[in-house]
């Protein structure tokens, strides 16, 4: 096995950052004004009009998005919310942090994606909402998921968090829900540090946002100290600090501009993989339909464990000595001890979330990376796993 021990790391998700927005920080921090502004306000337009919807609201995460839309939906103490097992944290925090309950789904073991017909089993007569995640960037069902919502009538947010650039038959994702909630975390498509977004195209759920989002204020920020003179505020509600600043929006206003550029240098990195690993043991992302507009935001290779003589937790610790990053999207919510102390969940409950969180592994996929560091971390995965092949 090959050690290139002189090569840098590579660092998992790195971003490609250019002079552009470097220079709008710069620009920002001399102006003086770092905190929610112009910038923001512009962002926003931009986002909106990029995704087609009436009202989109920067904030400083996906997760305040997130637990705003509970918020907004009216979710209270004892109200049931669906959430995806295979999913991050945030998406289940949030419902808790509202104050209601979240019910686990298991997901598609090809697309990762939550399985619509455990989601419909899951409704009982306390669900108000679920929140669905399109998993590494691939849009989840959503003509079934949708008909389910109509007919049970519930509420249904979408966690876009992977998905910037991704569509359903034409239609863009986050606007098939009530709320769409859309992250721009360092190592997402496109990125302002921090950051997120939430876009509706229902007015009172946009207002509530607005307010809700910076401490439940009537006059944001940037209006209060702009030059049209001062304008006092009123507090409505006891809302969060969840705004962005405008030194975080000047990366996103020159970020959005290249995002369909980012996403074909994603795509072709992912066919490259796909095709160099296909005689290996690890099962592959499934095909992207036609009907599909993928967003290309993480590869994740699924080891075949029973033809190796590593486990994923062994090939994690060789790729990270070789000095290339990787990640593990994710180990399933209920294999963590809180949702198991707190909502009884055990092993064995969610088997296809299970499977994958003991076989998954992510591999860099940005479009910084040149085609000879992604040449390098394909040759280590090939090195890695036919040395280990039985």
């Amino acid at each position: 096995m090959r050690d290139e021990s002189r090569d840098d790391f590579l660092i998992f998700g790195s971003p490609l950052i250019e002079e552009e927005e470097i220079e709008e920080v710069v620009q920002s921090l001399r102006c003086g004004w770092i905190g929610t502004g112009p910038k923001v306000h512009r962002l926003e337009e931009m986002f909106g009009e990029y995704k087609g919807v009436a009202h989109a609201m920067a904030l400083n995460s996906c997760t305040a998005a997130l637990h705003l839309s509970m918020v907004v939906l009216g979710i209270s103490p004892g109200d049931e919310v669906i959430v995806p097992a295979m999913t991050f944290a945030a998406t289940a925090n949030a419902v808790i942090h509202a104050g209601g309950v979240p019910v686990f789904v298991d997901c598609l073991k090809d697309t990762m994606n939550i399985d619509p017909e455990d989601l419909e089993a899951k409704i009982t007569s306390r669900t108000k909402a679920a929140i669905i995640v399109h998993f590494a960037g691939r849009p989840c069902q959503m003509d079934t998921i949708m008909d389910i919502c109509r007919r049970r009538r519930i509420k249904l947010v979408e966690d876009c968090a992977h998905a910037i650039e991704a569509e359903f038959a034409g239609r863009k994702t986050g606007t098939f829900g009530d709320i769409g909630c859309f992250s721009f975390y360092v190592t997402k498509n496109i990125i302002t540090g921090e950051g997120g977004m939430a876009i509706t195209n229902n007015d009172e759920y946009a207002d509530k946002i607005k307010v809700m989002a910076l401490h439940g204020m009537s006059k944001d920020a940037w209006k209060r100290f702009s030059d049209d003179g001062y304008k006092h505020y009123q507090v409505v509600y006891p809302g969060f600090k969840y705004n962005m600043m405008d030194i975080q929006a000047a990366l996103g206003i020159h970020q959005l501009p290249r995002v369909e550029r980012y996403w074909q240098r994603r795509e072709q990195i992912w066919q490259r993989y796909m095709e160099a690993f296909a005689d290996l043991p690890a099962f592959l992302p499934a095909p992207v339909p036609e009907t599909m507009k993928h967003s290309f935001h993480l590869f994740t290779l699924l080891l075949d464990i029973d033809r190796l003589t590593i486990d994923r937790d062994g090939f994690l610790e060789e790729m990270t000595r070789r000095k290339l990053g990787v990640g593990v999207h994710y180990l399933a919510l209920h294999l963590h001890p809180y949702y198991q102390q707190a909502y009884g969940c055990k092993p064995g409950d969610f088997p296809n979330a299970e499977w994958i969180s003991h076989r998954t592994v992510s591999l860099p996929l940005s479009p910084k990376l040149t085609d000879q560091e992604v040449e390098r971390v394909v040759s280590h995965v090939r090195d890695i796993l036919t040395f280990h092949e039985m």
